[in-house]
């Protein structure tokens, strides 16, 4: 039997990236154009595409750049809220905020974090945490070195490199569903990884999902030019309309 559908999303957007510089020397990552759109563009694409109507964003640093692209969010189809933090209050003070500018209280929703590009089933995401009954499911991507890794034999002659392999350990990808009674657990401020989800595991109550399809963190300049290239290769970069830069640069 299928989920309740989850139709709201937050999406945390209030970061500054210095690692991302010269990207977000005036700008907020979310922000940051990738295969010639800003990634909350194609975060917003992608929630509206599997059935989410309204979306909270969670801003922070130059937040008015996302509101003048974002707008009311009738463009991409969903209603836009905005809270915005007087003062920073780390990713899970930010979460905790933004969750009580959500059109439903009482709602489960979706959580992303503003520096991720993702293509999965979120309905099949929404029918896992409905199954599982925890209070936090935490979708877990597949973990790809950033290295090349040798392939040795027995007598160590290297036979060759396998580039950036997918390894057997599972990451958190920055996109969960929240049930609303978990809400109170967050930190006023600070990091929810820190506080939050280790209480959670303890008690039995903190869900993994692993993922199929695709799913790409935005960290470093080239995790820009790399999803650029996949979303390009992939015949899946959003209308021109939602561009900010030139696709090939």
């Amino acid at each position: 039997m299928a989920a309740t559908p989850i139709t709201q999303a937050l999406i945390l957007a209030g970061g500054q990236a210095t690692r991302m510089r010269p990207y977000t020397d005036d700008a907020p990552k979310a922000m940051v154009p990738v295969a010639g759109a800003p990634i909350i563009g194609h975060q917003l694409a992608w929630l509206v595409g599997h059935g989410v109507k309204s979306v909270t964003i969670s801003g922070g640093y130059r937040h008015e750049m996302i509101s003048e692209y974002v707008g009311d969010g009738t463009r991409f189809g969903a209603e836009v809220r905005y809270a915005i933090e007087d003062e920073p209050l780390g990713r899970g003070g930010g979460l905790k905020f933004a969750a009580c500018h959500l059109a439903d209280h009482n709602a489960p929703f979706f959580v992303l974090n503003g520096d991720v590009i993702a293509d999965f089933s979120l309905e099949d995401l929404a029918n896992y945490h409905e199954q599982h009954n925890g209070a936090v499911t935490v979708a877990l991507s597949p973990y790809r070195s950033n290295w090349g890794v040798a392939d040795l034999d027995d007598r160590n002659h290297i036979r060759g490199f396998m580039q950036s392999p997918k390894l057997p350990y599972w990451i958190n990808a920055g996109i969960y569903v929240f049930r609303p009674d978990a809400v109170p657990l967050l930190p006023d401020k600070g990091d929810h990884e820190d506080s939050t989800f280790p209480q959670l595991a303890q008690d039995g109550c903190l869900i993994g999902y692993r993922l199929s399809g695709y799913w790409r963190g935005i960290d470093t300049v080239k995790d820009v030019l790399e999803a650029s290239k996949e979303i390009q290769g992939s015949g899946k970069q959003l209308p021109r309309e939602f561009h900010t830069t030139d696709p090939h640069i």
